[in-house]
């Protein structure tokens, strides 16, 4: 009963026509009228590293700067951290991406970035680590850290 319900109140709302404003436009954050549910803004920006080789062509081989969070599922900062980030690069507006990487899943990228505390953060920019951090920042910080990786 419970889920005919919620169908219905679905299928009840109205379509929202989605903002033309380029390719970020299906991540822009619903209108506060809009459906229950819908895209956020980071849909695009922020994308979980599946193995070296992904790592490879999205991070190192990326025309645009990448922040790249080593963080692991046991780690208390790390779900402190990783929703703030996300947010702060969501609000960057595809100016910046953000790809997260497990350490227990990809050990190899933690060694070879060295890696020795989570949360790290790095920000790489064409390939090449420019800027660094090691455990929780609060939002100004990270809005600083992100402005100087894109040079805004």
């Amino acid at each position: 009963m419970a889920q005919r319900l919620v169908l219905q109140r679905l299928l009840s709302l109205a379509p929202r026509t989605l903002p033309s404003q380029g390719p970020l436009a299906l991540c822009a954050p619903p209108a506060p009228h809009g459906r229950a549910f819908g895209t956020s803004a980071r849909c695009r920006s922020t994308f979980n590293v599946q193995d070296g080789s992904d790592f490879q062509d999205r991070v190192v081989n990326n025309p645009k700067p990448v922040v790249v969070d080593f963080h692991a599922q046991w780690c208390g900062p790390c779900k402190i951290l990783g929703p703030r980030l996300e947010k702060m690069v969501a609000k960057q507006e595809g100016k910046v991406l953000m790809a997260k990487v497990d350490i227990d899943d990809h050990t190899d990228l933690a060694i070879e970035y060295e890696v020795s505390a989570v949360p790290t953060v790095l920000a790489m920019k064409n390939g090449d680590v420019v800027d660094k951090f090691v455990g929780i920042k609060d939002e100004d910080q990270l809005e600083a850290f992100l402005k100087k990786l894109i040079g805004a």
